[in-house]
């Protein structure tokens, strides 16, 4: 009798450890699935405020909703149009630019004697360094490698493309559907916890969606600017420059610093006869950061979430390394959430016992 208790139990514990690995294996299949979904109902909590905002004026809330639903489209349409001539007009000329380089270079051996003047041959052998990229260049399989992962990286900006429009659509139905869908999930919950439950969960809600209105204004901030300064001192590519700025900001603690950086490299390498204009980017982005950080960050993010500085270091950290640049967006709100949760719900009950 002992020998098949023993064995029954062997049996189901080894059916529920290949469970557990289907279940793991179908999240890992879903991983992409579950992050479209994840971004899309972080983005439609960002706009519920608004919303609110527009209901609390007066509005009905259905007129709320499609005009809050319309402005996304809009912004995302002239977002669109608007970058695809800067994006092909930038391709065109660099293409034009390596054209002319390349012209004006009569011969391989003076081009390779002419870069030696400027580098020591003791620092670097420029001859060796061309004989050495020819040598790999000539690899058959160096270049299906190379090919394999031009092709890597054409599939990965489809993907991202058709993903973002896959959040896009998301985001419009969850927006339309949120509070149909928060109903939904605090029937779920016993009756004798569901006000504390539905309080909560109101507070972690408008804490993520203020996060988003406060991240948001925070990136159009340095996106208006950068367009203005660098429109201003004649930098290529403002417009271009501009979003880029925007994108990188949205990304907390290390988003604006990796913009700015990225923005002064590339203008040294599309425009270098102009060290005037790069040096005065590089300045205009050093003091801007000092402004962001000391003065804009404070005022507008304190408004949306309370969370300490130690906190938000080690969410974004935390977020990055699992998510990506989704966590790191994300992990901020997600800390204070906790923070709510610990505060109302772990806090009382340990000053009952």
């Amino acid at each position: 009798m002992k020998i098949t208790n023993a064995f029954r139990f062997g049996l189901f514990g080894g059916l529920g450890v290949l469970v557990a690995l289907v279940i793991g294996s179908a999240i890992g299949s879903l991983a992409s699935i579950i992050t479209y979904i994840g971004a899309a109902l972080f983005i439609a909590l960002g706009l519920d405020p608004l919303i609110s905002g527009l209901e609390k004026r007066g509005w009905p809330r259905w007129l709320a909703i499609l005009t809050v639903l319309l402005g996304v489209l809009g912004l995302f349409a002239g977002l669109v149009f608007a970058l695809v001539p800067v994006i092909v007009e930038q391709v065109t000329r660099l293409i034009r630019q390596i054209v002319d380089f390349v012209s004006e270079i009569e011969s391989l051996e003076s081009f390779i004697a002419t870069v030696q003047t400027f580098v020591p041959v003791e620092l670097l052998n420029v001859q060796d360094a061309v004989d050495a990229g020819i040598e790999f260049l000539s690899d058959p399989a160096n270049l299906a490698e190379i090919g394999g992962g031009v092709l890597g990286v054409a599939v990965g900006v489809a993907t991202g493309f058709f993903g973002g429009i896959i959040i896009l659509i998301l985001t419009l139905y969850f927006t339309a559907s949120l509070n149909s869908m928060k109903q939904a999930m605090y029937r779920l919950v016993p009756a004798s916890r569901r006000e504390k439950f539905v309080h909560i969960s109101e507070q972690v809600a408008s804490a993520v969606g203020r996060y988003v209105v406060g991240q948001v204004s925070l990136a159009l901030v340095n996106g208006v600017l950068s367009f203005v300064f660098l429109s201003i001192i004649g930098a290529a590519y403002p417009a271009l420059f501009a979003f880029v700025a925007f994108l990188f900001s949205l990304v907390p603690l290390v988003g604006t610093i990796s913009g700015s950086i990225l923005i002064v490299l590339t203008q040294l390498v599309v425009n270098p006869e102009s060290m005037s204009t790069v040096i005065a980017a590089a300045i205009y982005y050093l003091v801007y950061m000092q402004v962001e950080a000391y003065l804009l960050s404070p005022n507008i993010m304190n408004r949306a979430v309370k969370v300490p500085g130690s906190v938000v270091v080690i969410a974004a950290l935390i977020g990055g390394t699992l998510l990506g640049v989704l966590g790191a967006l994300i992990a901020i709100p997600v800390a204070a959430s906790v923070l709510i949760i610990i505060d109302q719900v772990f806090v009382p009950r340990q000053q009952k016992l």
